[in-house]
């Protein structure tokens, strides 16, 4: 193994975040942002360019997903070896919190790619001899814990990490937060590029907020006022100290309580949403703010199943490092992509069948829904009308679904619970599975198994999603209210299918509900199921322009380059 401090001979740009999701066995990522973080990770290194990433160990990870005889979820820890799949790097920092030094020590990941690139992922641990039993544990558990656990563990990301790339020698250009999450990082820049005091400067000046401003990016993922992290200023000065004056704080940070993605917008030179309605809405949300959008991707080798995989390796030669060759899908015949598609679909009944016991057929019409068990994703939609979904399936329906609740979320709970009682009622009249323990390997089998792709959220709550991607990717056409990356991708009948009006809002305040199961019944009923059983030839041009219309664009590489030349070069 080439020695590490080899990653420190040229300047790299430091990319933070919360979770960062790299392979199933490193659980270190509870759902979308964590996965898009590791596909960022995973197209840099095969664009060959200079990143560091940075984020926490998480040893019990996020939870491990059962359900009990109620239909309830149960959460269990996930026990992982970080030694197994990383190298301990022999330097520590130090962080106060709550007045004690607590030491953080740094495992280390490299993303290799193909094309030779190669990126250090550093994983930040404060399980040390010498820390309290209670600081050991700040980098147990993903979004486990209370506010003060998550205060804490920010703390750790944000200045724990940017102290610790300093003692390791790297060389820093720009500093990427992905969420607010790592906003502390700012602080420690604010400290590390303070300037001296003179007789025309007052206090305010020495704290060069500028020089930092030239540093940071930030990417703000969350569409919703109340989904930002705020921490009362007591609490601040309790845990964390006076890292810089409280003054200063309340002028970068919020007069009343801290607010971690305001005191990322103001010290950061560049700041996007992540698609262009998220922009949109971003800035109505933060008013005052220059705000740009660089809608998310998927990483494409990563996501593609093996069957669509060695069809563009015949077809379309170099489409895993050049994706915007798969506009050329029509060089492929329909009879190899169906082929292609028919193998990805008997791979996910098989793996359905040894995880739940239920049959399948493959020839009947199959939707799949799987993403993070919140409410506003409305995953029982479909159910709105049972009696309405029964006559509309006539048994040429099956549906798919799978995603975890957050631990103390139990409206997300009930909802799964909701879903799963559907199985029993249903019974052979229409076929509904809920896969347990949702993750990575899950979603490469399960998304480009299905027919659909369903995605229903209360817009405007989809900042962009990301998995309609990774179906288009595979041919699998959406079906999909229109926020987030699909006002974007959407093309009516070409690329796949949209549920309810266009989208104009900028706020939940207005709510299609009702219009939304409407279409979203008259549409599987009318254009989609009679597509799919009457036009074969039709069916294929759709999965083929979800391919050369999306796939193409909507992937990490594509983003990765706009991060480049917008914001990093800047």
């Amino acid at each position: 193994m080439s020695d590490w401090r080899h990653y420190t001979d040229q300047h790299r740009y430091a990319y933070f975040s919360m979770e960062i999701g790299l392979t199933n066995e490193i659980p270190t990522y509870s759902g979308g942002l964590g996965v898009l973080a590791g596909d960022t990770i995973k197209s840099a290194a095969d664009l060959r360019l200079p990143m560091v990433a940075v984020t926490l160990l998480s040893r019990k990870g996020y939870f491990q997903q059962s359900f009990n005889q109620e239909g309830w979820q149960v959460e269990e820890p996930v026990v992982w070896k970080p030694e197994e799949f990383m190298e301990l790097l022999p330097g520590k920092t130090l962080v106060t919190i709550e007045g004690r030094d607590v030491k953080i020590q740094s495992w280390l990941y490299r993303v290799k790619s193909p094309t030779g690139g190669e990126i250090p992922v550093l994983f930040l641990d404060t399980d040390i001899p010498g820390n309290l039993p209670e600081d050991r544990a700040i980098t147990d558990q993903l979004y486990g814990g209370d506010q003060v656990y998550r205060l804490k563990q920010e703390i750790v990301l944000g200045i724990g990490g940017a102290r610790l790339l300093q003692v390791l020698g790297f060389q820093v250009r720009k500093y990427h937060m992905n969420e607010g999450h790592a906003s502390f990082l700012t602080l420690e820049l604010l400290n590390h590029h303070r300037r001296p005091v003179e007789d025309t400067w007052d206090e305010r000046d020495s704290w060069n907020t500028r020089r930092v401003q030239e540093l940071c990016v930030f990417t703000t993922h969350t569409p919703v006022e109340a989904g930002h992290d705020r921490f009362p200023y007591e609490m601040i000065e309790r845990v964390m100290g006076e890292v810089v004056p409280f003054s200063l704080l309340h002028e970068l940070a919020g007069a009343k309580e801290l607010n971690m993605t305001l005191l990322a917008l103001n010290l950061s030179h560049f700041v996007n949403g992540v698609a262009k309605k998220h922009g949109e809405v971003s800035k109505a949300l933060f008013p005052g703010f220059e705000i740009h959008a660089i809608t998310n991707g998927v990483h494409p080798f990563t996501w593609t199943s093996p069957y669509m995989m060695a069809l563009f390796d015949d077809y379309l030669p170099g489409w895993a490092n050049e994706p915007e060759l798969l506009v050329r899908v029509d060089n492929i015949p329909d009879a190899e992509v169906w082929d292609a598609h028919c193998g990805a679909k008997a791979y996910l009944f098989q793996y359905i069948e040894e995880a739940t016991g239920v049959h399948l057929d493959p020839d009947v019409l199959t939707i799949g829904f799987a993403r993070r068990a919140a409410a506003y994703k409305r995953a029982n939609m479909i159910f709105t009308d049972p009696e309405r979904l029964l006559a509309i399936s006539g048994g040429k329906l099956q549906l798919v679904f799978a995603g975890k609740a957050h631990p103390r979320d139990e409206l997300g709970k009930r909802l799964i619970q909701d879903i799963r009682s559907y199985v029993d009622k249903f019974g052979d009249r229409l076929r509904i599975v809920y896969l347990p323990n949702y993750n990575m390997d899950v979603a490469a089998s399960l998304i480009p198994g299905v027919d659909v792709w369903l995605n229903n959220p209360l817009r405007p709550l989809e900042a962009s999603g990301t998995s309609g991607m990774k179906a288009a990717l595979n041919g699998v056409p959406n079906f999909s209210v229109l926020d987030g990356w699909w006002i974007e991708g959407h093309i009516e009948g070409v690329t796949g299918w949209s549920i309810g009006p266009p989208p104009t809002e900028t706020s939940t305040e207005v709510n299609h509900s009702d219009e939304d199961v409407l279409d979203l019944y008259r549409k599987l009923e009318n254009v989609i199921m009679p597509l799919f059983y009457n036009d074969r030839a039709g069916w294929i041009r759709v999965m083929k322009n979800a391919i050369g219309k999306n796939a193409y664009y909507f992937n990490t590489h594509v983003m990765m380059r706009r991060y480049v030349t917008d914001a990093y070069l800047r």
